[in-house]
Parts: C-alpha cells; structure tokens; sequence
C-alpha cells in the first residue's frame, strides 16, 4: 500500500477546490518534457472521468515530436501560438494546476499572466525549493517524476479505479522519462509497485517505449555520431566532459526540437565518468545557450547548475542557461568542472 503525500486536511481541500472550479488550467514549464506533459495529460484526465470537469492544458512553447502521439496532446494550446486567448484565458479561470515546476519563472513568457491570474493556484511537484504562490502546494523532491505524485494522489483520493488507460498511458511515459527509462532515481520499490497498477490498463508498455526512444528521424542518428565524435572533449583526470552543438551544427544536421533529447546521457557509458554537460546555442536568440548536466552517485550538478549556469533540478539531473556566446559557455562549464574537482575524482 502506498503512502499518503498529503493529509486529510489538505485532501478535503484539495476536492473542495476542484468541485468549486468552473474553469481549470492546467500549465507546465517551458521546454516541456514526457514528464511535464504526462502529468497534464494524466491529471486532465482524472479530473475529467472522476470530476466530470473539462480542463485546459497551456504550455509555454513548442514540445518534441517523440511525444506528439500521446493522448489527447491534441488539446494542448500553446502560449507562444496563441498569446492572446491564453492570456484571457489564465485571466478568467478559477483554479490553475502548476505541475512540474518549481517557480514561476519556469514558465517564461508565461509567467506575468500566471502570476496575475486571480485564480486559486495548486502546485504538484518534485523540484526543490518551491516558490509558486499557492493555495496548497504539493511538493516531493525525493518522487521520481511529478507524474509519480499524480498517480500517488488519484490513488490516495480513490480514483484510480475508473481511470483508464487515457490516464495510464501519460503517467507511465512521464515516469518513464523523467527516470531515463528507471535506469536512475527509480530505486524506490513503490515506483514499480506504481508499474504494476498502471498495467492493469492495459496498455502496452513496450511500445510506449518505442514511441519515446525509437522514435528520430535519420538526422538525428548522424546528430549523436557527430557530437561523440567530433564535439565531445572529456576530461579523464576530472572524469567529466562536455560538448557543444552550435546553431550551425544544429541547422547542419536539420535539428527540430527534441533531436538532442538523450545526448549528454551519452557520455556517462565511459567507464568511471561521473559528469556530463551538453551547451546548445538557441535556434532563433543571440547569445543564449541551454544548458544540461547529468551525474550520477553524489555528484550535485543541481548544485553546479546553480551556481554556474542559472538554473537547478535534480542531484544528477539538471539545466540552466547561459546569456553569453557558445566560447564563453565553453569557459563557463571548464570553470564549473574545476571548482567541482573533489566531487568528480
């Protein structure tokens, strides 16, 4: 049996405030992830079968083709495509989900009309150090996937069992994601106790799979050649490394949003390598690179993307941003790896 992550009190709460809603958002962070969206997707669909209540999903920007197929991502709206009707949208509603974000600049451009939204906000989380101003805030750092606590609160709140494999699916693929396939932070054996409830839906697992991972053009087969090949640079004294992918690098191997999902796992198949850092240069902005770090054991590249690299997450997975040219990037991740050098020997 699963544990509570939420007392009775704040369970009542949380009803009252669905039953009360009219019009419900739900809104995820920009760059959205299988997790992200899993956990609209899923939550949506709870509230529609148990509640009987038609939310809305808004996202801040454009998510990858690999999860297009997942159901009913037909009903997203995005803000950067429809800026005005979401704005009046988030004016007029009554209640908002925050889900699988920890501040409200997460959101991006989003971000002013979410904060000015007169609507009662609920968080559901896994990030640390939530700053969301909500009227009850879910957060669990120590979950695998927001879209674990999803599964956790419909099953506290007895509704899994009218749920479907509409729901099932969502919360499986975010699980799924955001654990690289449970090969990290999944060591939790509710995890799979959570696998094995999911199931009886009945969907098929390994093709949900085969949709995330096997799921590229040919492009991006040559993309990942090219980087660990010709871009990576690692540093087998600090056991860490990082690459770079340029706008030309990115425009060369005809790069579409998600073609670099994956990448900078790649690196820690090196026997001993604790740390890896992909920089990519923004598509459209000037002096602007995204940044991701993955770890594993002890090393805290949550704490590195904080302190270099404007951003946070997870002890072994985590992001940020630079405002500066893809060089400086470069000196930025060498300066990182140097002041993290006891952590990585």
């Amino acid at each position: 049996m699963l544990n509570n992550i939420i007392d009775d009190s704040q369970s009542q709460q949380l009803l009252k405030l669905i039953g009360e809603a009219e019009n419900i958002v739900l809104c995820c962070h920009m760059n959205p992830d299988g997790d992200a969206l899993g956990s609209c997707l899923g939550w949506a669909d709870y509230l529609h079968t148990i509640h009987g209540k038609e939310a809305q999903i808004i996202i801040p920007d454009q998510y990858p083709d690999y999860l297009q197929w997942l159901p009913n991502s037909e009903k997203i709206i995005r803000y950067d495509k429809h800026r005005e009707g979401c704005d009046w949208t988030l004016a007029h509603c009554d209640l908002i989900f925050c889900l699988d974000f920890n501040s409200p600049n997460r959101v991006d451009q989003m971000q002013q009309a979410l904060c000015e939204s007169p609507a009662k906000k609920v968080l559901i989380d896994h990030h640390l150090d939530p700053t969301v101003d909500a009227v009850l805030t879910i957060s669990h750092p120590e979950a695998s996937s927001t879209c674990e606590l999803v599964f956790r609160l419909v099953w506290q709140l007895g509704g899994f069992e009218l749920t479907t494999k509409h729901f099932a699916v969502p919360i499986y693929c975010g699980m799924m994601t955001d654990t690289g396939g449970f090969t990290y932070n999944s060591s939790d054996p509710d995890i799979f106790f959570i696998i094995s409830q999911l199931l009886t839906k009945h969907f098929n697992k390994d093709k949900v799979y085969r949709n995330v991972y096997h799921n590229f053009s040919e492009n991006r087969l040559h993309l990942m050649g090219y980087v660990m090949y010709e871009k990576l640079v690692v540093d087998p004294q600090r056991h860490a490394s990082y690459f770079t992918l340029t706008r030309k690098d990115l425009k060369r191997f005809h790069f579409v949003k998600g073609d670099a999902e994956g990448l900078v796992n790649m690196p820690l198949q090196i026997k001993g390598h604790k740390l890896s850092i992909s920089l990519r240069e923004d598509t459209e902005k000037d002096n602007l690179v995204w940044v991701s770090l993955r770890s594993v054991d002890q090393v805290p590249c949550n704490k590195m993307a904080e302190r270099f690299f404007n951003g946070g997450g997870h002890l072994n997975a985590s992001g940020g941003r630079l405002n500066c040219s893809i060089d400086e990037a470069v000196k930025t991740a060498q300066q990182a790896i140097l002041a993290f050098e006891q952590e990585l020997r």
